[in-house]
C-alpha cells in the first residue's frame, strides 16, 4: 500500500489570506504556530511573564480585529511583530504612566550587514573575557545592560539580535526606515558597550580586593 502523498505546509501567508477570506478554523493553527517565538520576544521585552501573556493573547485578538487590513502576499512575520509590538507599548504606557518611560530616537550612521552576536560585538578587540567569568555570567550581563536601554534603542536590540529579524523585518516591525533601525542598534552598540566595559572593570576591581584582602 502506498503512502499517503503529504503536502508541504501552507506558508504564514497563505494562513492569513484563509483567514482574511473568513475561514475561522485556520486562525488556531497560526496561533500555534507562533506561540513560541512570540511570547518569548514579548517576555524578554516586557520583563514580566504575566504582563506577556497578556499582550500575547491581546496581540492574536487585533490580528482577528484587523484581518481585513492585511495585505495578501505581505510577509507575515513583521505584520505579526508589528502588532505584537504596538500592544507591548501599549501595555507598558498603561503601567507605568510616566513621561521618562518615553525615549528620544538618535540618529547616527551604521554600516550595512546582518546582525551579530551581541557578545561578539560588546567584547573589545584584542581582550579575552575575565579569569572567572564564564559565558553564562557575561550573558546575564548583557541582558541587564540591553534591560537599561531607553525603550526606543531596546526595541531593535531585541528584535534584530535576540529574535533574528533582518534590518528590512525590523523597520517593518517598527515602521521606520532601514536606516533608522541601523543608527538605533549603533547608538544601543556604543551604550551596551560602555556599560560591558564598566562592568568588567568593577568586577576586576572587585576580584582584586578580594584577592588582596585574602
Amino acid at each position: 500500500m502506498l503512502d499517503p502523498i503529504r503536502l508541504p505546509p501552507e506558508s504564514d501567508e497563505q494562513l492569513l489570506a484563509r483567514l482574511r477570506a473568513g475561514e475561522r478554523d485556520v486562525f488556531g493553527m497560526l496561533v500555534r504556530r507562533y506561540e513560541r517565538e512570540l511570547f518569548g520576544y514579548l517576555r524578554r521585552y516586557l520583563g514580566d511573564d504575566d504582563l506577556a501573556d497578556d499582550v500575547f493573547q491581546n496581540t492574536f485578538v487585533q490580528v482577528y480585529l484587523k484581518i481585513q487590513q492585511y495585505e495578501p502576499g505581505r510577509p507575515v512575520r513583521p505584520w505579526l511583530y508589528a502588532i505584537a509590538t504596538n500592544q507591548a507599548i501599549d501595555a507598558l504606557r498603561r503601567r507605568n504612566r510616566r513621561a521618562d518611560q518615553r525615549a528620544d530616537a538618535v540618529t547616527t550612521s551604521d554600516e550595512d550587514g546582518q546582525p551579530r552576536p551581541l557578545f561578539e560585538l560588546l567584547a573589545a578587540p584584542g581582550d579575552g573575557p575575565p579569569e572567572s567569568a564564564d559565558r553564562a555570567e557575561q550573558r546575564e550581563l548583557v541582558r541587564a545592560a540591553v534591560d537599561r536601554l531607553p525603550d526606543l534603542l531596546r526595541q531593535v536590540v531585541i528584535l534584530a539580535y535576540f529574535q533574528g529579524l533582518k534590518y528590512r523585518d525590523v523597520a517593518d516591525t517598527l515602521g521606520i526606515p532601514v536606516g533608522t533601525v541601523k543608527s538605533r542598534l549603533h547608538a544601543a552598540l556604543a551604550r551596551l558597550t560602555e556599560d560591558w566595559h564598566a562592568a568588567q572593570e568593577e568586577g576586576q576591581g572587585v576580584r582584586s580586593g578580594v584577592r588582596e584582602e585574602g
